[in-house]
């Protein structure tokens, strides 16, 4: 059974959802975010007598943090002993009232690099706020994990930010730009804005060519090869040979630039690691049961 409340916390409103025994969720908190949107968290802990670990948790394109498998990741986490916390970016296209669903295209289209880096600043920040209150975390203990396009995001943030401890990348891709040509890029210039379509809602998705000027404004920042190289904390990265969206050979790049990063390859697996949205099992796929556990086992080291 699930009890629901609703309390503000400093800048913050917090929902909790407390539903099974040694286990805590604080779902749906509003956290403002550094550009007039909302950061939408979700907290995920065991009970404990100690401040936990944290794992931070960033989505990827066209995702969110309810996509799919990850409430299951979730709760692996924090059943291992982690203050496991997943989030929406603030420009991801989902809104406070509709979290997983993109009802604000709009927000969608003004997305870009910069505003989920400080997305992350922000949440980051909170930890301390909301440890003042709860001391629920570890401040000097925090993984950050990233999924695609989050996982890319996430190696940049743990080159520039000295609180991260540990990354581990998920299907990230190597470059921002390499998705498209100087013709097509002349195009959305022109125009304006592109359009991508999300195969499972059929919904025309923009991109307004903001995005492509944050890249261009911000070359030195928005480099993952240059922050692949920095990194200094142990970092894994986890691919799937199979991944149809973007290519295992990513990951091998990816590897070269930081060889001390550990590599671990999951045979057959696809971009999602067999997971879908919705998805009804309660149960992980296989192949994204040994990314939970490959990563536990190493934010654990």
């Amino acid at each position: 059974m699930c009890n629901a409340v609703a309390e503000p916390f400093g800048n913050s409103i917090v929902f909790y959802y407390i539903a099974t025994k040694n286990m805590n969720r604080i779902r749906n908190i509003i956290i403002p975010g550094r550009h007039y949107k909302p950061v939408i968290a979700d907290l995920y802990y065991p009970d404990s007598s100690h401040p936990l670990p944290v794992v931070l948790f960033a989505h990827g394109f066209k995702g969110f943090k309810d996509w799919g498998t990850f409430p299951l990741v979730a709760e692996s986490f924090a059943k291992a002993g982690f203050a496991f916390i997943k989030f929406n970016f603030s420009y991801n296209g989902t809104t406070a009232q509709s979290p997983d669903e993109f009802a604000d295209m709009d927000a969608f289209g003004n997305n870009n690099f910069t505003k989920e880096l400080d997305d992350l600043q922000t949440l980051l920040d909170w930890l301390a706020e909301y440890n003042l209150e709860k001391e629920v975390f570890n401040l000097s203990d925090i993984s950050l994990a990233g999924h695609s396009r989050g996982g890319a995001i996430a190696i940049i943030k743990a080159a520039e930010d000295s609180r991260i401890s540990r990354l581990a990348t998920w299907a990230s891709p190597v470059d921002f730009t390499k998705y498209i040509s100087q013709e097509q890029l002349s195009v959305w210039r022109q125009s304006g804005v592109i359009y991508v379509e999300n195969s499972r809602t059929l919904q025309q998705m923009p991109l307004y060519y903001q995005l492509a000027e944050d890249v261009m404004s911000n070359p030195e920042r928005i480099n993952i090869e240059r922050a692949s190289k920095q990194i200094v904390i142990p970092h894994v990265i986890i691919h799937g040979t199979e991944d149809e969206t973007v290519n295992f050979a990513d990951a091998l790049i990816l590897h070269s630039w930081n060889k001390r990063a550990e590599f671990v390859a999951i045979d057959h697996a696809n971009h999602s690691f067999g997971a879908q949205h919705p998805y009804t099992n309660h149960l992980l796929t296989p192949h994204y049961q040994q990314v939970v556990d490959q990563t536990i086992k190493f934010f654990k080291q």
